[in-house]
């Protein structure tokens, strides 16, 4: 990780999907929350109230929008990687991003709670 501790935080963004390993999950899908965390150095942007100096949250919301409905997988866990991967390629300020990705609704019988996974990535140097 690099030297920033400075973070864009988006949390509990919701999000319809196809994701899964059952078939009910493919044919009538479920929703997402979405949990992100990217790791930017915001000092120029916070000393000088430069737009230019951070990367803006609706760019970032759209991105996670399109590749959580654009592509299916039956991993959660490929999808988060799928969403780092865009994220690092689209906006290159981003140190590392942290996504936790949880389904609420899982088609398993007497859940209570939820299901979800959470990784951490950092850019290739």
């Amino acid at each position: 990780m690099s030297g920033t501790r400075d973070r864009i935080i988006l949390s509990d963004l919701g999000f319809y999907g196809y994701h899964g390993v059952m078939l009910e999950e493919n044919k009538l899908g479920q929703r997402f929350r979405i949990d992100l965390e990217c790791g930017i150095d915001l000092r120029r942007a916070g000393d000088n109230d430069l737009v230019e100096a951070t990367v803006s949250y609706a760019d970032i919301y759209d991105l996670v929008k399109v590749a959580t409905e654009e592509t299916r997988y039956k991993l959660i866990e490929a999808l988060a990687q799928h969403i780092v991967d865009r994220l690092f390629e689209a906006f290159a300020p981003f140190d590392w991003i942290r996504i936790r990705i949880r389904k609420p609704e899982a088609p398993i019988p007497a859940v209570v709670g939820e299901f979800a996974v959470e990784i951490f990535r950092t850019r290739d140097a």
